[in-house]
């Protein structure tokens, strides 16, 4: 049996990566209900008011069941960038729930990001047989919304205490190595924003995220326990990054 060709292969990772963002909507409305059940125990209000929260659901989950059965995902796909960006507008300006500066940080950037990917994959990258052209527009407006998550990365990196720590609690070298990798966040961003060496950039990024997962994301003792974020909500940021590696496998093999 002969081994797969290195354009299969790719092909592979590419509907991989894919798979994972298309189904994001899912997972993001899953954790959110769970999280606003958590907080209902605590008779705490939810991040949007409940009316409109079961519009914003029911769209967010309508476009994840187009785009995972690949009818019209394009469209659906762009849809799902419009929900997923009001909805993150809709709970910034509400207040109806405070957050510190560094968790506002990390949500917004991440959901920043996963709307980058779903105007990537609105472009037409990731599809196996592509019968338009590709929009590059989009494509280039959802890089930029990845460099500025990343942006946000290395802001976060370097001011933000909370995530300092749990950086430094689990690679070697301490403050050197955390150093070297805000500047290799840096240049990644800049490789997004500038739309230079994308392909490249992107598979650097596609191996750094899944140890960022597992074991900065993944320390729920961390999160939960010392920093008192929201099990739920720690696990909705999980999702986010999961998705977005699925929008920088998409741009690694056919960006």
């Amino acid at each position: 049996m002969a081994a797969p060709s290195r354009k299969q292969v790719l092909r592979f990772l590419s509907q991989f990566g894919a798979f994972i963002l298309t189904r994001f909507g899912f997972w993001n409305c899953f954790s959110m209900l769970m999280l606003f059940a958590e907080r209902a125990d605590a008779k705490r209000k939810p991040d949007i008011p409940v009316p409109y929260l079961y519009f914003d659901m029911g769209a967010a989950v309508l476009c994840a069941s187009f785009m995972s059965f690949g009818v019209k995902r394009r469209w659906f796909a762009l849809g799902a960038a419009m929900q997923l960006a009001i909805s993150t507008y809709a709970c910034y300006v509400g207040e109806q729930v405070h957050y510190g500066e560094w968790l506002q940080v990390r949500m917004y950037s991440r959901a920043l990001a996963i709307v980058g990917g779903f105007l990537v994959l609105a472009s037409g990258a990731g599809e196996v047989y592509r019968q338009k052209a590709r929009t590059r527009s989009l494509q280039s407006t959802g890089q930029v919304f990845i460099g500025v998550y990343l942006i946000c990365m290395v802001y976060s990196l370097q001011n933000s205490k909370e995530d300092r720590l749990a950086y430094l609690d689990h690679i070697a070298g301490g403050e050197i190595t955390l150093t070297l990798l805000a500047v290799l966040f840096g240049a990644l961003a800049l490789a997004f924003l500038s739309g230079c060496y994308i392909r490249l950039a992107a598979q650097i990024l596609a191996i750094v995220l899944p140890p960022v997962v597992l074991l900065i994301d993944g320390n729920l003792g961390y999160w939960h326990t010392t920093r008192r974020v929201e099990f739920w909500n720690q696990m909705k940021l999980i999702g986010h990054n999961i998705g977005i590696f699925g929008a920088v496998v998409i741009l690694a093999t056919d960006g």
